[in-house]
């Protein structure tokens, strides 16, 4: 066995060796200095530039925290072949209209106009969920009579099931004017989930499976849009049909009917995620900055350290498993002779 002296340290070798090499480990270097020292602020001051800064990086640069989500369900809506028409045919309050609820029909009188109705429901990718509804109106006009706008409410069963479990009942409402009367307006939409406060990752949510218009009622007010809209806005959930460009074509035939044809989609939802989804989602943004600060002061530890800038002391300690076990501690002050 050989012994040296390197920078002050003693280090013991074995034996000059001209085998192979067959085993090797690190040193572990420790360097130990009392409490109330500058070496022991230096290593709070690190420890902190090291941790707190990437959490103050990833945070201000937005996003940190997951607020809301999508994922890939498609939502189980099915049409109640509920509906509610009414179309202006002039500008002194003139209307025809129609609906599948007995009573409002009832009070329309000469005003009620029964139109042939074409419903279909498709499921495209075969999963049993409907993914699109195709709707085909055709209202019957006397001679004369002219269509200048159309509004239209359609209701419809929503349900979700994969994170929060929703059940209710919702609308799609399809309005347009024109001062020119019309043939037929076309209208292809995406019937969205609209939330107030984004669901919950999981849980419950019954409260708004009840009927949209009171088909029970005798009185107009219950069939009033305008009442229908604005108690349907007061709710947390919502459907929406979202058409960017309708279509309204003119020029209709003499005694030819009026043509409501309508695609609507049925999209994907958001939700509020949950806590450990949350967690996750900012551990790597926090993760991703962290590494680039332990790398840059682990470097400028070990070049204090190594240089022996501040006055500490340093333990070097090395192992060789049923060989050898020594120790061996320096000061920063020359050895003794």
């Amino acid at each position: 066995m050989r012994v040296q002296r390197m920078g002050g340290a003693v280090v013991r070798r074995g034996g000059a060796s001209h085998g192979g090499h067959v085993y090797s480990h690190p040193a572990l270097i420790r360097y130990r200095s009392s409490v109330c020292t500058r070496a022991t602020l230096f290593v709070l001051i690190v420890f902190g530039l090291t941790y707190i800064p990437p959490l103050l990086i990833a945070y201000r640069s937005q996003g940190f925290w997951l607020k809301r989500s999508t994922y890939e369900e498609q939502p189980v809506v099915q049409f109640q072949y509920q509906m509610l028409m009414i179309g202006a045919t002039g500008t002194a309050g003139e209307f025809v209209a129609w609906s599948t609820f007995p009573n409002f029909n009832r009070l329309l009188g000469n005003n009620l106009r029964i139109p042939s109705v074409s419903v279909r429901e498709e499921d495209s990718n075969q999963d049993g969920k409907s993914d699109r509804l195709s709707l085909q109106l055709a209202v019957p006009l006397k001679a004369g009579e002219q269509i200048y706008s159309i509004q239209l409410l359609l209701i419809f069963s929503y349900q979700l099931f994969r994170m929060s479990t929703v059940v209710m009942q919702s609308l799609a409402f399809i309005q347009h004017s024109s001062s020119v009367p019309g043939s037929q307006l076309f209208i292809s939409g995406d019937l969205t989930l609209h939330q107030r406060t984004p669901l919950p990752h999981r849980g419950l949510h019954t409260a708004y499976n009840v009927s949209v218009v009171d088909e029970a009622s005798p009185f107009a007010s219950a069939y009033d849009l305008t009442n229908i809209i604005r108690a349907y806005q007061e709710r947390n959930l919502t459907t929406h049909l979202s058409c960017p460009a309708p279509v309204w074509i003119v020029g209709r035939a003499v005694n030819a009917p009026f043509q409501i044809n309508a695609e609507i989609r049925y999209p994907v939802d958001t939700y509020r995620p949950g806590f450990w989804e949350v967690i996750k989602f900012a551990w790597i943004q926090y993760i991703s900055v962290l590494l680039v600060f332990l790398w840059l002061f682990n470097r400028i530890q070990t070049f204090v350290f190594q240089n022996q800038i501040m006055e500490l002391s340093q333990q070097s300690v090395s192992a060789e498993e049923d060989l050898m076990l020594f120790s061996f501690t320096t000061r920063t002050s020359p050895p003794e002779r």
